[in-house]
């Protein structure tokens, strides 16, 4: 265990190095209900799609980007101002429905950040259109919980690198967590480190050159 949690202590610190904070995700000029809120409906967007397109989508709300807009507001228009994002039918189905859950808590992030982990992630997978990586993304992103982020760029991190952390996204969540600290801004930028890297270097077809895990990544050393 010993070295294993080395190994993704290294990793870490040798991407912040590279990197810095990227200062991702919410935006901190708004107040914690609206940067909760456009966490919350960024996670739904960004399923199946680019993150431009999202950026897209959520300009189209201009300033109606709220709870309660979202759950009053006629679903065709809902579509047509989501439209960007792809998949805009399946999508404004799932605003809706999440919203319906962050109405049982008063659009108040306050409110939720005052609940156990286990039972908001459990009442979230049970919301339709949310799955483990958008619930994980919302407990950590909107609300500051310290529940770590699995997705495609995490698993192939794990494949090529490789980090022996199973497969499922249980288990690759489980093998990071116990390994790192129990800290929300660790697993934000983890997350984010993983991303930015996978879009510079370890792409589907990697550009190994200049990557900063190089120097221990065994599909380039063997």
């Amino acid at each position: 265990m010993k070295s294993e949690r080395n190994l993704i202590t290294q990793i870490y610190d040798t991407l912040f190095t590279h990197y810095g904070d990227l200062h991702w995700w919410p935006a901190r000029t708004l107040s914690l209900d609206l940067r909760a809120y456009e966490v919350i409906v960024g996670a739904i967007l960004t399923q199946n799609t680019a993150w431009g397109n999202v950026e897209k989508a959520i300009a189209n709300f201009g300033g109606n980007l709220t709870p309660e807009f979202v759950a009053d507001v006629d679903t065709t228009e809902l579509i047509e101002i989501i439209r960007p994002a792809g998949f805009f039918n399946q999508k404004s189905a799932y605003l809706k429905a999440v919203s319906a859950w962050y109405a049982k808590y008063d659009y108040d992030a306050q409110t939720v950040q005052k609940e156990p982990l286990e039972k908001l992630r459990a009442e979230l997978l049970a919301v339709k259109g949310v799955g483990q990586e958008t619930a994980d993304s919302i407990l950590l992103y909107a609300f500051g919980f310290q529940t770590f982020v699995v997705d495609a760029y995490t698993n192939r991190l794990c494949e090529r690198y490789p980090i022996g952390a199973g497969k499922g996204y249980g288990a690759v969540k489980a093998y990071f967590g116990a390994r790192l600290p129990k800290n929300a801004e660790v697993y934000n930028h983890y997350h984010a480190l993983i991303v930015i890297n996978a879009k510079e270097h370890c792409r589907k077809k990697p550009l190994c050159d200049n990557c900063p895990l190089a120097a221990g990544c065994q599909r380039i050393l063997t």
